[in-house]
């Protein structure tokens, strides 16, 4: 039973031993966050447990002896247990990413010792009949120790090391726990910080979830391929099977406890790209999506995915009482409206959405609070939305590629069916009471649920697509290009020029060759750039996103942006940089395309000959490009 590993703590820490208990936890309930080939675990309630309850698995008498000895056995007889019940207990069951385990289920029961500061973990397989198999070879410990009153010690035993066995999945490999889990454990008992949202999938059943994940992402994976968008194929494509996931495992279980057969319909409010309407409606949930601007994407999805290319206004003329979900990801302007909608739309009406850019009803959402960081703030804005909607909110956390995960889910109501107006007065105050500072008037409703998809009451003797949401701003059906691209082309030559006078201007041992004449100039912060600068000149780039280092970067030929600082590049060490060497190698058909600023504006012209130069010296130097257009595969999915 020997110690393989010992981690000390760093001097002075102040959050243990409750740090250590609370590392212990992260890893039994979430070891997905360092294990990435597990989806995550089911635990049991825990309770307090003595020698009788481990019989199941030790049922020989060697064997029983040998675990309980490395369960107490570093103590002194005056140091042992004199409780009946020494150990809390739990069992947690692995469920990995990808099954290949069969029916077999791989658990674990563990062991928390609170008077020793100890852990252990005794893993077991279990087949299909129930019958139990002790994994001897895998019984480890974790156990904090305190040394010379100061100093504390994180340290990893294993019951029979020699006979450690190792999948990669459920059971790691020895030297992994060693130099990946130790040192994480130390990190999270030193913060000890408590996140602001709930864990992630904490509505969903985890094992329904993973196999999904997986027979969705394999299912769309080609999509990473064809993708037409100047986005990110990886991250968007796995971000919207994920949210399909998520989606679909959530309705199935709603239909479980309503008794319900029929696949719930939906309608996605701000589909954008409009995958995941495709692939909703791909699993056989009827739906579509509204989104104010066309995709390319969307010609592939072919005839059975509908989208529809309108401007939505909060109004009597969006409302959908036929509909069972509304949807919002990453939904924007719209988020806070989605609750109302859907509360407006009918009685039964659900929604789900995903916030991610902050905007109130009739504008950016405004900080009230500066306790909270920026995001939970919003989150609780819209959790206050769905209730004064008449929603009773759950919140989630979803597993995607963004850091904007947290999602708010309104399966039921907070009142009953015949307090519908009293719920729809308060629902009209509370929007009155958001328009206040926009000085719009917003007016009262009068909802009916007997039309179609997307159609007002038509009895209620209101004008068709009368607004109860005056002074809501819908984004431009014309995305607008704010990177500084768009920029007039003298306006940008003459910061440009502005900016590199200045540069030249001084000198900079920066540790390179010192015997070259041709001069690289200064370096100097952005801020200190954007003192140079008339204040109309900055107000322009203000209105850009990323404004004068945006610039400054557009023009990499002219400049070397690094660690918030601005210098003149130096052609001549095209790899000096370790942004530099993650660039894609200049594609020979845009080769002396453009003009070569040195060669026209420095005045010892380009440090580079004329062959190795990319950029044209002189008129007589520039080509037009023969570099081949993007095609746009249109292949159907």
């Amino acid at each position: 039973m020997p110690k393989l590993f010992d981690i000390k703590f760093p001097g002075g820490c102040k959050t243990l031993p409750e740090g250590f208990w609370s590392s212990v936890d992260v890893w039994i309930k979430k070891p997905h966050v360092v294990n990435k080939r597990l989806c995550g675990v089911k635990e049991t309630e825990s309770e307090d447990v003595g020698r009788e309850a481990l019989l199941f698995l030790l049922d020989d008498p060697e064997l029983s002896l040998d675990v309980f000895s490395f369960l107490d056995g570093r103590d002194s007889p005056a140091q042992t247990h004199d409780k009946e019940k020494p150990w809390t207990s739990s069992v947690r069951t692995f469920i990995p990413k990808v099954n290949i385990y069969g029916v077999n289920l791989h658990k674990e029961v563990i062991l928390k010792d609170f008077c020793r500061q100890q852990v252990t973990f005794l893993p077991f397989e279990e087949d299909s009949e129930k019958q139990v198999t002790l994994k001897r070879g895998n019984i480890y410990q974790l156990q904090l120790l305190h040394q010379d009153c100061e100093e504390w010690t994180l340290e990893l035993h294993a019951l029979t090391p020699d006979a450690w066995f190792s999948d990669g999945v459920a059971y790691p490999k020895l030297p992994w726990l060693s130099s990946d889990l130790l040192p994480k454990m130390v990190r999270w008992a030193t913060e000890c910080r408590s996140s602001e949202f709930k864990s992630t999938l904490s509505l969903l059943p985890v094992e329904k979830y993973s196999v999904m994940y997986q027979q969705l992402k394999d299912k769309y994976k080609a999509m990473v391929k064809v993708w037409p968008e100047v986005t990110d194929p990886e991250k968007f494509v796995y971000e919207d099977v994920a949210i399909a996931t998520y989606l679909l495992v959530l309705w199935a279980e709603e239909r479980a406890e309503r008794g319900l057969t029929a696949p719930q319909s939906f309608v996605d409010l701000g589909c954008g790209n409009g995958l995941l309407v495709h692939i909703l409606t791909n699993e056989g949930h009827p739906g579509k999506g509204i989104d104010v601007r066309r995709r390319k994407i969307w010609d592939m999805f072919g005839p059975n995915t509908l989208l529809e290319e309108k401007a939505i206004t909060p109004s009597e003329s969006f409302l959908f009482p036929r509909t069972d979900w509304l949807i919002g990801n990453h939904s924007d302007e719209l988020t806070p409206w989605i609750p109302v909608i859907a509360a407006r739309s009918s009685y039964s009406c659900r929604f789900f959405v995903l916030p991610c850019c902050f905007f109130d009803f009739f504008g950016k959402y405004q900080r009230r609070q500066c306790k909270k960081s920026q995001y939970k703030e919003y989150i609780d804005f819209i959790t206050e939305v769905s209730g004064v909607s008449g929603f009773v909110t759950e919140e989630d956390c979803l597993r995607i590629p963004s850091t904007k995960r947290v999602c708010l889910v309104g399966k039921s109501r907070n009142y009953e069916l015949p307090d519908e107006a009293e719920a729809e007065q308060r629902r009209a105050c509370y929007v009155q009471s958001r328009q206040a500072a926009s000085g719009v008037t917003v007016q009262r409703s009068n909802i009916g649920n007997d039309g179609d998809c997307c159609l007002g009451n038509k009895e209620s003797g209101r004008t068709l697509g009368s607004s109860w949401g005056a002074g809501f701003q819908p984004r431009d059906r014309v995305e607008t290009v704010r990177n500084c691209a768009a920029l007039p082309r003298d306006f940008v030559d003459r910061v440009v020029l502005r900016v590199a006078n200045v540069l030249l201007g001084m000198t900079e041992d920066d540790g390179r060759e010192s015997t070259s004449a041709w001069n690289r100039g200064g370096s100097l912060s952005v801020s200190e750039v954007a003192s140079l600068l008339e204040q109309e000149t900055l107000q322009l780039l203000k209105k850009e996103c990323g404004g004068l280092q945006t610039l400054l970067k557009n023009n990499h030929q002219v400049f070397r942006v690094e660690g918030g600082r601005v210098h003149i590049r130096d052609w001549r060490y095209r790899k000096s940089s370790r942004s530099d060497t993650k660039k894609k190698p200049i594609a020979p058909g845009a080769m002396k395309t453009r003009p070569c600023w040195f060669y026209d504006h420095h005045p010892q012209r380009c440090p580079l000959q004329t062959e190795e130069c990319p950029f044209a010296h002189g008129p007589d130097d520039l080509r037009p490009s023969t570099r081949p257009l993007k095609k746009i595969k249109t292949n159907t999915f």
